[in-house]
């Protein structure tokens, strides 16, 4: 009888954890253009039927947090559900004069550049309120910059548990193995937001990050 009462008091127990663990806070932070918000909007398009934001070739379309709560991912018979959010892109030099490039007017452009940077402030911010981190790069860009080992290096600082998306796999110049490179001691999973391109491996390296989450 005791034995009974003492196991159910742990699947209780055990149970409960479990639920606190549900909605767990997943944050896409990354450089301006590498895709975040098309990941983002991807994946909440799948399995809610509504995207999280909207997207542009400009720099900097996504200036503020932006989230959509209770988003359950399924894959291969697995499920959790998480709370999205999509960050601005982490920049170390925000130009007004870099949007007039894209035929904005000059005050359009500074009031631009300065929501940018205070977006990116914002998102570094955010980053102790995240369980867990997807850094989206741009796979046909070089990795060996400093805006990405100041994200890494934050998340680093934090104990966040990182995975590491190359996406636009499907571009000529596309080259996943230098981002395994620069940054080997992370998982790197290669996939194109824009033609949904490998999403299952990336649900899985999700569900496989998860357990790492204290």
């Amino acid at each position: 009888m005791v034995m009974k009462i003492l196991k159910n008091f742990f699947k209780r127990v055990f149970s409960n954890l479990f639920k606190n663990r549900k909605n767990i806070k997943l944050g896409f932070y990354g450089p301006p253009n590498a895709g975040k918000t098309s990941l983002a909007n991807r994946i909440c398009k799948d399995f809610t039927g509504e995207e999280i934001g909207t997207v542009s070739k400009i720099p900097h379309e996504t200036r503020k947090i932006q989230f959509k709560e209770k988003v359950e991912i399924k894959s291969k018979g697995k499920a959790m559900v998480f709370k999205m959010i999509d960050t601005p892109g982490i920049a170390t030099k925000i130009d007004y004069e870099d949007f007039m490039k894209y035929r904005m007017k000059k005050k359009d452009a500074k009031n631009r550049a300065k929501e940018a940077t205070q977006g990116v402030i914002e998102a570094i911010k955010w980053l102790d309120d995240m369980d867990m981190v997807v850094v989206v790069l741009d796979a046909s860009e070089n990795p060996y910059n400093q805006v990405n080992i100041t994200i890494i290096g934050n998340l680093v600082a934090r104990k966040i548990p990182v995975l590491i998306v190359a996406n636009k796999v499907d571009l000529k110049d596309a080259d996943i193995k230098k981002i395994e490179a620069a940054f080997p001691e992370y998982d790197v999973v290669g996939i194109s937001a824009k033609y949904g391109t490998n999403l299952e491996e990336f649900y899985e390296s999700i569900f496989k990050l998860s357990k790492k989450i204290k």
